[in-house]
């Protein structure tokens, strides 16, 4: 039975731990000195920092949680003279709260949760911002990073994330927000960084970062290694396998002219999790009504099937980067990109739809199939620096981008596959049925798994044009303004049989042209705090995942009698920022309603057209920074109430069923969350700290008929300077083992997240 196409060698993770081993045992053997700490204070606010962006080799303070400018030039002010909710979670968050994925990393930032992914939604990072799908709103280094994934942050300085509206920034898209991941670059110095992590539940994780100067300190070059695997704390089976490898190269440190080369790999070999199906409210009981997950008395059962399930991923990212000062005022930066991101997988959805739990307490285990690969390239231009004009300062940077995607998407012939009435429960119907109360995963798989080219290539072609300006209009008054145009070019087709050489069955084009602009006027009564007003607007085409994701686009379903126009968005916020005790300390508060109108909606069997709106109102609060020098805080308050104004009819995949939607919640959108890490350096040697994360009850589909019930998750750790060159972290993630739901889907299970594990980790610094 053939069933991937991703090849990953078995021995690879295993080989590049014990590199690492190597690696780490002759940087410990070298005699080298450790950067000192940049004590020294704060200079005068500067609006902007010209020259080099991330690749000049400049040291900043790598310890705060503090961030004062975003990495983009997009952003022509820092961080507490910019109107819009920024809030970049930095390297320090990053390795205090152990985190190794992304989601991991944004549990630290309220407002935003994950939904779950199947088959025709991909498995992988699907965060929702605001309340709105922000799945295809990842960038790294400000390029769009598009493709089904699941990232790893092993080569991941820090993640900024940007709230409300931001298609004048990255073009289509963007409804809730959107997320940049920021690359570890090459460094003017010279250090070696590595560690091993040892955990419960079978956790082994290795990292590697190593820098080093050559061509007289002009060039730079820099590695990062990662080999993680680990079984998943609470759950029966689930185990996680990956490694990764990205090397960055630079020219031109400290010169008008710099040169970035990187390189990013990673590979993952995993037996998936789908969670747990949604029960019923009643024995007798034939649509969900407020369901909530039911797990037969035993939140460890798993699902799935050893025998049968996998799931391979894939991402190849090489990027070239030119950088060049044309005077004191003006820098040209040209970046180039070319990535591929895939994955294979076939894995078990615990699928109650024929209410076999109900008569029979058995489950359906179905089977969810993708092969998918995407691949990516995009040139970007921007100029970006200062002049004056017309007696007023300008902060400006504007740009051109030009991509080409392109997505192919098929899958396996899974059979049997057909949505049995499990009658009994032990390996019954060949495996395809289990206990729902006590499922074996060991069972046997008596059906085959066929490698089936029947799938959709999906194009997309976008060029963009956009300006950015701050504009001084006294030192206690900032306009900032942004305008975007952008033309997008999709078209799909559908194979008609199992064959990788037929003819399209079907093809189906879509072209979008819009602008996007924001606007908002800052008012700073000191030097060190703003108010500041502020309007933003995104839209989405359709097609806008490039077959990636589930968008809202009806391509697959009368698309011929559907309207096709690009939703659009737009967002009006009120809010105020402060830099405090010695500007070491950031205090931000937002009130905001985002509109979200020419939703497509079914408004007839097989028929969409613009004619749906949502609408969040929302208040959001954060602190990042130290109270004191010993004492660090990273905080967030969200609060979301969502509605769906006009939902149009209740259906899917253009099937028109019974009931209205109209006045629910968003799916993905909880009320109020809340989350809370802080440390405290007892002496210069021992530092403690802890988190709090609350999430409210959420919704997984927009009938609010199945939802996930509210948590809060206690972490803690503790860290120890053992020598200058070795450090010891102690992390306990969910301390009191609670079992949560993290991520909802829409109809048949929610993903249950891992319960208490123990992490230490071993550091090393040369």
């Amino acid at each position: 039975m053939s069933r991937t196409i991703l090849k990953i060698p078995a021995s690879s993770p295993r080989m590049l731990a014990s590199a690492i081993g190597v690696a780490l045992s002759a940087g410990s053997a070298a005699h080298l000195a450790q950067a000192a700490e940049n004590t020294e204070p704060k200079g005068e606010r500067n609006p902007i920092s010209l020259g080099a962006t991330n690749i000049t080799g400049q040291e900043q303070d790598n310890t705060s949680y503090q961030v004062e400018k975003a990495s983009s030039q997009k952003y022509t002010a820092p961080l507490v003279d910019t109107p819009r909710s920024v809030t970049v979670v930095p390297q320090q968050v990053l390795k205090d709260t152990a985190a190794t994925s992304l989601q991991d990393a944004l549990r630290t930032v309220p407002g935003i949760t994950f939904g779950a992914g199947e088959g025709g939604n991909p498995q992988g990072d699907r965060p929702f911002i605001r309340g709105f799908d922000a799945q295809g709103d990842t960038y790294l280094d400000g390029v769009r990073d598009t493709g089904g994934q699941s990232r790893e942050i092993f080569d991941i300085e820090s993640i900024e994330v940007s709230k409300g509206p931001n298609s004048s920034f990255g073009g289509r898209g963007s409804a809730g927000g959107s997320l940049n991941l920021v690359s570890k670059t090459p460094q003017a110095r010279d250090f070696t960084n590595g560690g091993f992590t040892y955990g419960s539940d079978q956790t082994r994780r290795y990292v590697l970062d190593v820098n080093r100067q050559f061509l007289d300190d002009s060039a730079a070059f820099r590695l990062n290694l990662m080999s993680h695997e680990q079984n998943v704390a609470g759950r029966d089976a689930v185990n996680y396998d990956r490694w990764g490898v990205a090397p960055s190269l630079t020219f031109g440190l400290g010169t008008p002219t710099r040169v970035n080369l990187s390189y990013y790999h990673m590979e993952s070999d995993d037996l998936p999790d789908s969670g747990i199906p949604y029960g019923y409210g009643s024995a007798t009981a034939t649509a969900h009504a407020h369901d909530k997950p039911n797990d037969g008395g035993d939140s460890n059962n798993f699902y799935g099937l050893k025998s049968r399930d996998f799931r391979k991923t894939r991402a190849d990212i090489s990027t070239v980067s030119i950088e060049h000062d044309l005077n004191d005022n003006m820098t040209l930066k040209n970046t180039l990109r070319h990535g591929s991101t895939g994955q294979d997988y076939v894995l078990t959805q615990p699928d109650d739809s024929k209410f076999n739990v109900n008569r029979y307490g058995t489950v359906w285990r179905r089977a969810n199939s993708r092969v998918s690969t995407t691949t990516t390239t995009t040139n970007q231009t921007d100029l970006f620096g200062s002049f004056q004009a017309l007696g007023f300062k300008h902060t400006y940077s504007t740009g051109l981008e030009f991509t080409g995607e392109e997505t192919r998407v098929s899958g396996y012939t899974v059979s049997p596959n057909a949505n049995p009435v499990c009658t009994t429960a032990k390996g019954s119907l060949g495996g395809q049925c289990t206990s729902l109360s006590n499922p074996n995963p060991d069972d046997a798989w008596n059906g085959s798994i066929a490698r089936n080219y029947m799938g959709t290539n999906t194009k997309a072609t976008s060029r963009a044009a956009y300006v950015f300006d701050t504009i001084e209009l006294d030192p206690k008054w900032l306009l900032n303004v942004g305008l975007r145009y952008d033309t997008f070019d999709t078209e799909a087709n559908t194979n008609a049989v199992p064959s990788a050489t037929v003819k399209a069955r079907s093809k189906i084009k879509d072209d979008s042209q819009f602008f996007n602009w924001q606007a908002g006027l800052v008012w700073k009564p000191v030097e060190n705090g703003s108010i500041y007003a502020s309007y933003a607007t995104s839209a989405t085409p359709a097609g806008g995942l490039i077959g990636e994701g589930s968008d809202g686009n009806p391509l697959s379903a009368g698309a011929a009698t559907s309207d096709l126009q690009p939703e659009e968005t737009v967002n009006y916020e009120l809010g105020t920022k402060w830099d405090l005790f010695h500007d070491r300390l950031s205090l931000t508060a937002a009130v905001f309603r985002t509109e979200k109108k020419n939703t497509r909606i079914l408004v007839d069997a097989l028929t969409y057209q613009n004619a749906g709106e949502s609408q969040v109102d929302g208040i959001e609060l954060s602190a990042s920074g130290k109270i004191t020098e010993q004492w660090q805080v990273f905080a967030g308050y969200s609060y979301l109430d969502s509605e769906l104004v006009k939902s149009g009819l209740n259906g899917r995949n253009g099937v028109v069923s019974a009931g209205s939607n109209k006045g629910n919640q968003m799916p993905n959108t909880p009320k109020n969350s809340f989350s809370l890490w802080t440390t405290y350096e007892i002496t210069p040697k021992l530092t403690v700290g802890g988190g709090a994360f609350y999430v409210d009850e959420v919704y997984g589909d927009v009938g609010n008929t199945v939802y996930v019930p509210s948590y809060t998750r206690y972490d803690a750790m503790a860290s120890y300077k053992l020598t200058k060159n070795v450090d010891l972290q102690l992390n306990v993630q969910n301390l009191t083992d609670k079992t949560y739901y993290d991520k909802a889907f829409s109809t048949h299970f929610a993903n249950q997240a891992a319960g208490r594990t123990a992490l230490l980790t071993t550091s090393f610094h040369f």
